[in-house]
């Protein structure tokens, strides 16, 4: 957090994994990004064959970025870069990628950047413009928490806007990245009874926190029925948030930066 705003009364734990797909198709939408997953050697890291351990790792980045000191923000890009060195393309690869480039992880940052507004507007509405330009500043650390010099960071929201609209004209998703993540979509990397119970709900929800250049992408269909519906399913979530005392509303968050500090203190690998 800086020292003169807390982000954590903007933040909802729960309510915001109901958008976790949909940030990672937001994210393997760029073709860098899209085959650096999908090729990627680290198996320990798959959210195919491991999706609990990558469920906690990705949620672990989140939290410190969000929350953590500058010392947990070293000890997470270290121990990422661990693995990212692993990641690039080969000559077989349909697309040129390198997990250490830049522009790619400020992609990434700038997907969780514009998921975590459409979550705080879905659920409560955006608050008011001097807070949304300290909430974009804060949320900086999603991309400075990797490799992404402080400069390469769009200077405010306004700039942002016009990197994103650029970025999003850019974006392609293949047939083999979409058949990937339409799995992720139908839950199809979890257990089967859990796949079973969360599937509708999971692709619907997802699908609404799509913005609709991705949805496009995906070939997935949108109604203004469905629109009416999200927003005010999203609107209830959200009162019942507000209702909840912080450290529930923040959870999983605040127990994942708890175990983030205990393996460093223990030694424990954090990815």
């Amino acid at each position: 957090m800086t020292e003169d705003f807390d982000v954590r009364p903007y933040l909802d734990g729960l309510a915001g994994g109901m958008a976790g797909v949909a940030n990672v198709v937001m994210q393997l939408s760029h073709p860098g990004v899209g085959y650096g997953v999908y090729e990627s050697p680290v198996e320990s890291g798959s959210a195919m064959k491991h999706p609990f351990k990558r469920g906690r790792t990705t949620a672990t980045f989140l939290a410190v970025a969000l929350l953590g000191t500058d010392d947990d923000k070293l000890a997470m890009r270290k121990a990422i870069d661990g693995v990212h060195k692993f990641v690039r393309s080969t000559d077989a690869s349909p697309v040129k990628y390198n997990a250490f480039d830049p522009e790619l992880q400020l992609w990434v940052g700038a997907c969780l950047c514009k998921g975590t507004f459409d979550i705080i507007e879905a659920l409560h509405g955006l608050p008011d413009e001097e807070t949304q330009e300290k909430l974009y500043r804060h949320f900086a650390s999603f991309a400075t928490t990797l490799q992404v010099r402080p400069e390469m960071w769009p200077e405010d929201r306004a700039a942002f806007e016009i990197y994103w609209k650029q970025q999003e004209e850019r974006i392609s998703i293949d047939d083999t990245i979409r058949s990937y993540l339409m799995i992720l979509m139908n839950l199809g990397n979890l257990p089967w009874p859990l796949a079973i119970l969360g599937r509708r709900f999971a692709r619907w929800a997802n699908t609404g926190f799509l913005p609709q250049r991705f949805r496009e992408e995906m070939h997935l269909t949108w109604s203004d029925k469905d629109e009416r519906r999200f927003r005010s399913v999203m609107r209830k979530v959200g009162w019942v948030s507000r209702k909840l005392p912080g450290p529930i509303r923040l959870f999983p968050i605040n127990v994942y930066l708890r175990d983030l500090r205990w393996r460093l203190k223990t030694g424990r690998r954090l990815v």
